[in-house]
């Protein structure tokens, strides 16, 4: 009886304990808490997610095979995965991955894989592979996007017409007006003249990219539901990728999650409000993956 007793109060005071560090807490735009269930739901029931992670954080990792897991059970083979950490110089080599026509091996030495894929990122793609889905590299070549910071998007007219095709078509339009480009550019004001606007720039043909390659890409039919994973700035505040693809496809259902830090995550911080759809708030000093 008091082995029982024992183990009922250590027990007990292991989940009070747990509830005093919570490892994260999600909220909807409002700050409301709600549940990973509220959001797999309303995820169940678009056309687009954008999760929106920190790239070294090992909840926004956990949560991402969770939600691919869930979604998966709900759309089977028209679930779409679509990578920010994937170039679209990559995606045949990719591609040639998940039909196992290369190894793990040759993927790992041919492909500039992020520090952090072994941990975050395969998880990922083996869960598409073991069960038949499409993955889209989405975004630019880094040093493409270097260039256009260089020397300003005339440089790219002169690539190839094969490296073009790797991009989002160099006429993109680029809104200076929205809060995020505005903030990036007073982040750059130092670098010189018209330098703040040009690391602006090159952020949005990352975004404009990934949208293009999220609408357009062999796999693409009339009942994909794709979910997408990139840094949270990409589609914080409905803005980015998500700007793009509503230019283009503004009939698109969306759903947006981000990821921020918080010292305290009970309640949702005010500067995050209206953030995304869903906000999964972790602490600050939660531990990286790299």
């Amino acid at each position: 009886m008091n082995h029982l007793f024992s183990l009922f109060l250590f027990l007990s005071l292991s989940m009070l304990h747990a509830q005093d560090l919570p490892a994260y807490k999600i909220y909807n735009s409002k700050g409301k808490e709600v549940s990973f269930n509220a959001l797999k739901k309303q995820a169940n029931a678009v056309d687009l997610v954008l999760f929106g992670e920190f790239h070294d954080n090992p909840i926004s990792h956990w949560l991402q095979l969770e939600l691919t897991q869930q979604m998966f059970a709900a759309h089977g083979n028209n679930l779409q995965l679509g990578f920010e950490m994937f170039e679209q110089d990559q995606q045949a080599i990719l591609s040639a991955y998940l039909t196992g026509e290369i190894k793990d091996e040759k993927l790992k030495d041919t492909l500039r894989l992020w520090p952090n894929y072994p941990t975050d990122y395969a998880p990922l793609v083996n869960f598409a592979k073991e069960n038949g889905l499409s993955c889209v590299a989405s975004n630019i070549q880094r040093k493409y996007a270097s260039l256009l910071f260089k020397k300003g998007r005339a440089a790219l007219d002169t690539l190839p017409q094969a490296t073009k095709e790797q991009m989002a078509p160099l006429t993109f339009a680029f809104d200076t007006t929205l809060s995020q480009y505005q903030d990036m550019k007073q982040m750059g004001a130092h670098m010189g003249p018209g330098m703040g606007w040009r690391m602006v720039e090159a952020q949005a043909i990352k975004d404009a990219t990934m949208a293009h390659f999220i609408l357009h890409n062999p796999w693409r039919t009339a009942q994909t539901v794709h979910l997408h994973f990139n840094g949270a700035y990409h589609s914080d505040f409905y803005q980015g990728i998500m700007w793009y693809v509503q230019q283009e496809a503004p009939q698109t259902r969306i759903l947006t999650i981000s990821t921020v830090s918080q010292e305290n995550v009970q309640q949702l911080e005010k500067e995050h409000l209206g953030r995304a759809d869903f906000i999964i708030c972790v602490p600050s000093n939660m531990t990286s993956t790299h």
